[in-house]
């Protein structure tokens, strides 16, 4: 039997959820990595590549992990976008527990990676708000990229992946929001991708921000969407 044949052989005899738990764990790994990894490659160049090559980088993860994962696990890879997609249905609470262990789990190799292989500055990539802002500007704009990465998800899924285009879409919203966004919240949309970098780093008294407002994003969309799916 050829290496080829026994890995086929290995993965089919995986259960539909643990085929589930290891695309969203890798799915998110991929994710962490290119959206922690430019911020600190931009750090360890004194920043001449700038917001344009920090948003690219969690487009070009993000549209990846769909594209390879989409079909297997609706590619959430993130805590706040599967909480949506248990509001809406898509998933059940056993499930939503499983995806988000899988992805805290991707979260945190992927920042340990980052840490080894990349370097640790600008705190592993940790989300960090501007302040020169108040606060409840802040907390909103979180609100505001978080729902609109739910929006145009929810969007691609109704239009069954808008004809082999959803990943594009879906890290295209990633990146603008990152692009427009990341210079007044940080931009993170994914509590997992917050936690892992800031808790490896010490730098975690912002995280507070990324745990509730990217819920509420998300929470807000899947609510108004909720009747479309039911």
């Amino acid at each position: 039997m050829s290496k080829e044949s026994s890995f086929e052989s290995v993965v089919g005899k995986l259960t539909v959820n643990q085929k589930r738990f290891i695309a969203e764990l890798i799915g998110t790994f991929i994710v962490v990595v290119l959206a922690t990894c430019s911020v600190v490659i931009d750090a360890k160049l004194g920043g001449v590549l700038g917001l344009p090559f920090i948003a690219f980088a969690p487009f070009v993860g993000v549209a990846i992990g769909v594209y390879l994962f989409g079909k297997i696990s609706m590619a959430h890879f993130n805590p706040a976008v599967s909480f949506g997609f248990l509001i809406t249905k898509h998933i059940t609470r056993k499930l939503f527990v499983l995806y988000l262990f899988a992805e805290l789990v991707g979260a945190f190799l992927a920042s340990l990676f980052v840490s080894v292989v990349i370097g640790n500055e600008a705190n592993l990539g940790t989300n960090a708000p501007n302040y020169s802002y108040p606060l409840p500007l802040i907390f909103g704009i979180e609100v505001l990229a978080s729902a609109l990465l739910m929006a145009v998800i929810l969007t691609v899924v109704y239009t069954k992946g808008l004809k082999g285009f959803g990943g594009i879409v879906i890290g295209g919203i990633v990146g603008l929001d990152i692009l427009f966004l990341a210079s007044i919240s940080g931009a993170s949309m994914n509590p997992a991708r917050s936690l892992a970098p800031a808790l490896l780093s010490g730098v975690w008294s912002d995280l507070w921000i990324y745990w509730t407002a990217t819920f509420v994003g998300t929470s807000v969309i899947a609510l108004i969407c909720r009747k479309k799916f039911e």
